[in-house]
């Protein structure tokens, strides 16, 4: 870990935080569902309830910790507005807490963004920069505007604030389902998985957290089995909204809160996905079905457990399904 890295895990957020974006929020995000389905546990031998993030504004998790850190801002900061760069679902987040806050929001996005997610962006009243996609062109973009607006960049995963909002899904979770023996969630950047971990086992240590990722975007299992964090190379994926590369801050809190990490195929991926939409009549994206996608491939053992899954979002283009 060099020193900045150090910095930067030296701000992590707390439970108390998690509590405080929760109070927050309130009134802006809203309580979403938690859902089952008997066809779904009589297959997997277990009892599911899906905490339905699709239903989320924004359609996915992301507005929580945007929405957390946009009013967490002073009048002073928010007046000077926010940016990011994202592949869609933190921009429109961001996009739609910055309009109910009356300030600026200026997002970069990468050219190939599924469609669905531009348009989000763009109908929640964002200044969009476009751009090649790679990191390096996201942040070089993004460090061009904050350099001559001066706004108060939120990053879409590597921030406590943004980390503490996710988090309250967790919160919603417990308080509904304190029983839980397992909670599944998807990990990308680690802001759900690393707020989900921290949550979970400040309130009961019992409940194991297990982070799953798709095989062609692996680096957070990875990093997770080497003790370090390590670069995600070329990553290829349907789950879009999982390609980038674990943050520090989330991959701190991961290696202390988070159980394990395994990986699931690409066809597994896709039949879960079609399985919610058929079985359970929800539209979820790939990624939030990447969880559901361990049952499948039968990655981790959950029958007679009670378990919790998170999903993360229904951002789908509808002209571009995997079947």
């Amino acid at each position: 870990m060099d020193s900045r890295d150090r910095c930067l895990t030296a701000d992590l957020p707390t439970v108390r935080d998690v509590r405080d974006a929760a109070a927050r929020i309130r009134g802006h995000a809203i309580r979403t569902p938690v859902l089952t389905s008997s066809t779904l546990d009589a297959m997997f031998g277990t009892r599911l309830f899906f905490k339905c993030e699709n239903f989320q504004k924004a359609g996915a998790f992301k507005f929580r910790g945007a929405c957390n850190t946009v009013f967490a801002l002073s009048q002073g900061e928010a007046h000077r507005g926010v940016a990011t760069h994202s592949s869609g679902n933190h921009g429109a987040a961001l996009a739609l807490a910055a309009r109910l806050r009356g300030i600026p929001c200026r997002v970069v996005i990468p050219g190939n963004a599924p469609r669905v997610k531009k348009a989000a962006v763009a109908g929640y009243g964002a200044e969009i920069d476009f751009c090649a996609p790679t990191l390096a062109a996201r942040e070089a973009s993004l460090e061009a505007i904050v350099a001559r607006t001066k706004a108060e960049v939120v990053h879409p995963y590597d921030d406590s604030r943004v980390i503490a909002g996710q988090g309250t899904v967790a919160l919603e979770l417990l308080d509904a389902l304190p029983d839980l023996d397992l909670v599944l969630v998807p990990i990308g950047g680690g802001g759900l998985a690393a707020g989900t971990a921290l949550t979970v086992k400040s309130r009961s240590p019992r409940i194991r957290v297990i982070a799953v990722e798709p095989q062609g975007a692996d680096d957070a299992y990875r990093s997770f089995r080497a003790g370090e964090r390590l670069p995600s190379v070329a990553p290829q994926t349907i789950a879009d909204g999982l390609l980038t590369s674990v943050g520090v801050r989330n991959f701190a809190l991961v290696q202390r809160f988070v159980d394990d990490i395994v990986t699931v195929g690409e066809t597994a991926i896709v039949r879960a996905m079609r399985l919610m939409w058929e079985r359970m009549k929800v539209v979820v994206e790939p990624s939030a079905a990447v969880p559901l996608a361990a049952l499948v491939e039968e990655r981790i053992d959950v029958r007679g457990k009670r378990v919790g899954i998170v999903l993360s979002g229904g951002n789908v283009d509808l002209d571009r399904l995997p079947w």
